[in-house]
């Protein structure tokens, strides 16, 4: 798991990759999908490539934004390269990136 930010200079947005190597899925997991804030807890599907999910989204800088992962529409999982974690007061944590 890991995040990469890339801050843009031309506009206050920061290109924020999600990135979920193969080998950290559960076993027979057959979707990934990426659930935040950003996106009002809508599901968005990650994409498959070169033995990674992955998905890219452009965020708001000076503000901070909740996520986690899901597996086949039920198993949810963290980010281990988060930059915090936040009580979500169902099941655990919720992962924190920072901008």
């Amino acid at each position: 798991m890991a995040l990469r930010k890339k801050f843009l200079k031309s506009k206050p947005l920061c290109k924020v990759s999600f990135d979920l190597a193969e080998n950290r899925l559960p076993e027979d997991a057959k979707t990934v999908e990426l659930l935040g804030s950003f996106s009002n807890w809508e599901p968005i599907p990650m994409r498959k490539v070169k033995g990674a999910y992955t998905r890219t989204l452009d965020l708001e800088t000076g503000s901070e934004y909740q996520f986690r992962y899901r597996f086949d529409g039920e198993l949810w999982e963290n980010d281990e390269a988060a930059d915090s974690y936040i009580p979500n007061g169902i099941s655990g944590d919720n992962s924190v990136v920072r901008l």
